[in-house]
């Protein structure tokens, strides 16, 4: 596979008035064209500010992002974020919510703005365009915010615990859904977890950062023999278990 992001030997550090604190640390690590990636780490290591020095929105203490054979410097328009909250406008329709980047980025022609609401139709909230987001559930919610990152036509979706805040059910029927969506369009995605279970049916590697400051510990490479099988039916998988015990071990270490 094609890399698509080098992360080389990054560090990273906040100053603050109490003093100095230091995040990340000599953490390298690729992502290639077309791969789900899964990072997941102790609480607290740093894994949101991977995904921010990733996306260009912080600059690293030292090393360097490389996207697509060229550094980061600033956020790119290859790249698109999705949060852990929703962050729709609540006086916005859902369509118009959806329309907010390429509207931003000042792309929102007739055809990009077609396209958008094609996804809107494809993905099963066609009906819900003129709703606004206090009329939709937490999991159609977070489904229009994903339409909202796919309409900017991103290289690279970074998907920061897009799943924390919904209940168990909807937690697990929503990421088969993602998970089906962003593998249709052909996106590369690195998801930030603390699911471990959430990791593995999702992704086709899973990284394991250290206690912070922050480094690659580990990582494993997920090979079910059906790839294409949904989450949930990949959690039946013989492999699953021992998938799973290996990544609990690696972060077993750090509970007290």
């Amino acid at each position: 596979m094609k890399e698509l992001v080098r992360v080389e030997h990054i560090d990273k550090s906040y100053h603050t008035a109490a003093g100095e604190t230091h995040v990340v640390s000599d953490l390298s690590l690729s992502v290639y064209e077309g791969e789900f990636l899964s990072i997941i780490g102790p609480s607290g290591c740093g894994k949101t500010t991977v995904l921010s020095l990733i996306a260009g929105l912080i600059e690293p203490s030292g090393g360097r992002v490389l996207l697509k054979g060229t550094e980061v410097k600033g956020y790119s328009e290859l790249v698109a974020y999705m949060l852990q909250r929703d962050h729709l406008f609540e006086w916005r329709t859902i369509e118009e919510n959806i329309l907010l980047g390429l509207q931003v980025r000042k792309k929102c022609t007739p055809e990009a703005r077609k396209k958008a609401c094609a996804l809107l139709r494809q993905y099963g909230l066609g009906d819900f365009a003129s709703y606004y987001p206090q009329q939709l559930s937490g999991g159609m919610r977070q489904k229009a915010a994903l339409i909202r990152t796919l309409a900017v036509q991103p290289e690279l979706l970074l998907l920061d615990e897009p799943f924390s805040s919904l209940d168990y059910q909807t937690r697990l029927a929503l990421s088969e859904e993602i998970s089906e969506i962003i593998r249709r369009e052909k996106k590369t995605a690195v998801l930030v977890t603390h699911d471990i279970s959430e990791a593995i049916s999702m992704s086709d590697r899973v990284i394991v950062l250290s206690q912070r400051p922050t480094s690659v510990k580990s990582q494993l490479k997920i090979e079910f023999a059906d790839m294409s099988a949904s989450p949930i039916q990949k959690r039946q998988d013989e492999k699953f278990r021992s998938y799973f015990d290996f990544l609990w071990k690696e972060l077993a270490v750090h509970v007290e």
